[in-house]
């Protein structure tokens, strides 16, 4: 049982006793539990080092579909911890902390949104995984920053769509396609934050650096990329591209793997539009510590749990997507 006097709003706050090896014991407890860890590229790199899979959002919703685990615990923001409850509704999916939602998502609220849409009708709803489960629910399809711009090329030229939530990528595919997609105005704070004159300065000081750029940026930034992509694509590109210094705008926490695969590699996060600050993190993910995921599992809380009602209409975008991309399956 969980003591009432050790629990905040979203997570259990129990000390960890002192002397404890935190990385066996979750390990040990993931063994006894039949538990699985999945852990997003942005979270802390000790998370991704002890998780059993680390991806970006759609991976790790698509291993936790997979996974013949019972408990899937999902180091990550919440709408993650949604999809995958959503994706495997008989798995008990944890969260180590209920406050590590999302500003992407929180910016993109259902009632509004759900406004929008009536507002436009006959518009095809696409909109992008990084949003809670009531979105999905509103939504045809879902994707990814990954294959975005090949479901939205699949749709006929003339096709009416609403693109939700983030104007950014919305503004890069329009750009790329020559679409006119109606655009819902939600950002992330991390990607909206990287500054192009700090970004330039970084590179005059680096002339022979790359610059890998998240397509979540604002349009003049993703202008002086090299390579524009996903966060699995730009880990790729710098594992198969030959340049030995990169410029990375997007969440520094994959800046770990990107070290770990190669490490003769320079990789220097592109610096926020805040002069006080080197790189740019996302608030939410640093909420993800080792102390929450070991009180997680030791408590089995807190539990991601999806209306069934809504879960069944997010699905189908869901799958939706898996039909349009099949590859991604």
């Amino acid at each position: 049982m969980i003591n009432k006097k050790w629990i905040k709003a979203g997570y259990v706050t129990e000390p960890v006793p002192i002397g404890t090896d935190i990385k066996a014991e979750i390990r040990r407890m993931c063994k006894e539990k039949n538990a699985v860890i999945m852990a997003h590229y942005y979270t802390d790199g000790e998370i991704q080092d002890i998780a059993d899979f680390v991806g970006d959002s759609l991976a790790l919703a698509k291993q936790a579909a997979k996974t013949n685990a019972d408990i899937i615990v999902m180091c990550g923001v919440h709408f993650m911890g949604e999809t995958n409850k959503i994706l495997c509704p008989n798995k008990k999916v944890l969260v180590p902390d209920f406050n590590a939602t999302c500003s992407l998502a929180e910016s993109c609220p259902a009632k509004e949104f759900g406004e929008f849409v009536k507002a436009h009708p006959g518009y095809t709803v696409i909109s992008y995984v990084n949003t809670t489960a009531a979105i999905k629910a509103l939504t045809d399809v879902v994707v990814t920053s990954g294959n975005a711009m090949q479901i939205v090329s699949s749709f006929p030229k003339d096709e009416k769509i609403i693109f939700g939530p983030d104007r950014n990528l919305g503004n890069y595919i329009n750009s790329i396609t020559g679409r006119s997609m109606v655009l819902w105005d939600g950002a992330c704070h991390v990607h909206e934050k990287f500054s192009l004159e700090r970004i330039l300065e970084l590179k005059a000081q680096h002339p022979n650096a790359k610059i890998l750029v998240h397509p979540e940026c604002k349009g003049p930034v993703v202008k002086v990329a090299d390579k524009v992509g996903s966060t699995a694509a730009l880990l790729k590109f710098s594992q198969e591209d030959d340049a030995s210094e990169y410029i990375v705008a997007t969440e520094s926490g994959i800046l770990h793997k990107m070290q770990q695969a190669c490490p003769e590699k320079i990789f220097l996060p592109a610096p926020p539009d805040d002069s006080t600050c080197a790189c740019n993190e996302c608030n939410y993910m640093k909420l993800i510590t080792m102390e929450k995921l070991y009180n997680c599992l030791k408590y089995e809380w807190p539990e991601i749990e999806v209306d069934k009602k809504v879960a069944e209409k997010a699905v189908k975008s869901i799958n939706r997507m898996l039909e349009l991309t099949p590859s991604s399956k």
